[in-house]
Parts: structure tokens; C-alpha cells; sequence
């Protein structure tokens, strides 16, 4: 005991935990998948907890390979990729129109003044 060993040794007796500060648990978390419906209890600080894929319906726990679309997540892809293509076109229509605007409000330079007498 003599030797140093570095170690901290703290009485643990009288040491007492801080009041009203440790999240409520729940036992009987209910876990509901939006995929398949599956539902299972388990024990959170959540009393209800919704899941996009579970164990029932996970490709790497089933063996299937499958395409899962949880809600409308491809739809809402293919919209914004609509919505950016045409807000592609409406920038190319409003630059050219900006562009032969510009062109017409140049003034005439002297030469071309003369030119026309």
C-alpha cells in the first residue's frame, strides 16, 4: 500500500446521486415499424417509439433483397428533380430575355449616327 499507483479511491457510501435529474423509463416502450405494422415492447426513455424498417422486414435480417420506399421518399425525389429542371429553364428563358433587352438599350456609338445620315 505503500506505492503510488495513481489511482483515486472515492467512498462511494457517502457519495448520493442528484435528485430529479435521471430521465423517466419506460418498461413497456411500444416500437412500432411503419414498413410492416410490426409491433414489440421494450424498455426507453420514450414511452412510443415508430421506426421506418425492423428486424421483420430488414433485407440483411429477412435474406430478401427488396426496394423499401418509406413514405413517398422516390415520389418526393422525382418532384424535386421536375421542379429543379423547370426552374432550369425559366433562369436559361429569363437570362436571354435579359440579354436582348441589354442589346436594345445600347446607344447608337457616333459612327453609327453618321451612318444613317
Amino acid at each position: 500500500m505503500g506505492q503510488n499507483t495513481g489511482l483515486i479511491w472515492y467512498n462511494l457510501s457517502s457519495t448520493t446521486m442528484k435528485a430529479d435529474i435521471h430521465p423517466v423509463v419506460f418498461t413497456d416502450a411500444q416500437v412500432v415499424c411503419s414498413s410492416c405494422g410490426n409491433t414489440f415492447v421494450t424498455t426507453s426513455t420514450k414511452q412510443k417509439i415508430n421506426v421506418e424498417v425492423c428486424s421483420n422486414c430488414h433485407p440483411f435480417y429477412t435474406g430478401e433483397h427488396k426496394f423499401i420506399d418509406t413514405q413517398g421518399k422516390v415520389e418526393r425525389f422525382k418532384q424535386k428533380q421536375q421542379v429543379a429542371e423547370k426552374m432550369k429553364e425559366t433562369l436559361i428563358a429569363r437570362k436571354a430575355k435579359k440579354k436582348t433587352n441589354v442589346d436594345e438599350n445600347i446607344p447608337k456609338t457616333l459612327k453609327e449616327l453618321l451612318s444613317e445620315i
